[in-house]
């Protein structure tokens, strides 16, 4: 399978030791995904266009399936990354998003401010990723299934899975679930329909 993915280049504090996110969805994807990938890695500066043409090649001309990137999805003036790949998909997957902001919340509690946006172009699953190696892997794991479906009736292909997902308790996660079904109380007041 042809992965291709974007990371941003940003001027790097005097000894900062930047993170390499890419190379950490390339180990990330191995691991989720039983046949072999080839990688398309795509450095760009945080501009609009720069970010929106690296979309669009490997989309449109280099034809990968799953397309991610890294970083700039925060609610910073020159986080524009989301907003980007809206502007290019044909049809928005808002629940990639979704998935990752709640149940990233627990480990990582400034998951809060992603936009993080997906959606298809062509036949390309594009998903906007964090830019820290642990965020990522955290959530390429908890998409894969999602991933795997996605690129079945986008572009054909099913990747199998190694199993290697992550566990989600239920009542830890969705605690308002038993208040939505609280037990009855049988010295309650009664259905106005159903106690006649």
């Amino acid at each position: 399978m042809k992965i291709g993915y974007i990371t941003l280049t940003e001027p790097t504090a005097a000894g900062a030791k930047p993170g390499n996110p890419g190379s950490e969805v390339e180990k990330v994807i191995a691991s989720i995904f039983s046949e072999k990938s080839q990688f398309v890695s795509v450095s760009v500066a945080n501009n609009r266009k720069q970010i929106s043409a690296a979309l669009i090649r490997l989309c449109d001309e280099e034809k990968c399936p799953l397309v991610l990137t890294l970083g700039g999805t925060g609610p910073a003036p020159d986080h524009i990354t989301p907003d980007v790949t809206m502007e290019i998909v044909d049809r928005k997957l808002p629940g990639f998003g979704e998935i990752m902001r709640y149940y990233s919340y627990e480990r990582f509690k400034v998951s809060v401010l992603s936009r993080a946006e997906a959606g298809v172009r062509g036949k390309s699953l594009i998903i906007n990723l964090p830019a820290k190696p642990k965020p990522v892997k955290f959530c390429l794991r908890l998409l894969q299934e999602g991933i795997s479906e996605a690129l079945e009736q986008i572009a054909g292909i099913k990747p199998g899975l190694r199993g290697d997902e992550i566990e989600v308790p239920i009542d830890k996660y969705l605690p308002f679930l038993k208040k939505l079904r609280p037990k009855p109380d049988p010295d309650g007041d009664k259905h106005p329909l159903i106690g006649q």
